[in-house]
């Protein structure tokens, strides 16, 4: 069976994903949202932004919106069902993982 292109999902590719569950947004404000949502510790640069929304296109888990706001130059994007399913699913391993890291007193934080 062919490895899929997002098993495990990339961390920018959840970024994305999660800056997308809120509201639809251009790339430049995917960027914005993903270094608000991380206080800055997170800054995608344009490769890796943009081929992370190829991919996601491809996938289905984002689609393109066809009509656009005030900007005709910017391509908004939108979080399919498919796209939320997996960012809930990929949430829920990262915090499987975080239960983990508590239980070996790793990780002590009160957050999650």
């Amino acid at each position: 069976m062919p490895r899929r292109k997002l098993d495990p999902l990339p961390t920018a590719a959840f970024h994305i994903l999660l800056a997308l569950a809120g509201e639809d947004l251009h790339g430049y404000g995917i960027m914005r949202a993903v270094a608000g949502q991380t206080d800055g510790k997170v800054r995608l640069g344009p490769g890796t932004l943009y081929g992370s929304i190829k991919t996601l296109l491809e996938e289905k888990l984002i689609e393109e919106l066809d009509e656009r706001a005030e900007d005709v130059r910017r391509r908004y994007y939108r979080l399919t069902g498919a796209g939320r399913k997996l960012a809930a699913r990929e949430a829920e391993r990262l915090a499987g993982m975080l239960r983990a890291a508590r239980a070996k007193r790793i990780f002590r934080g009160a957050h999650v």
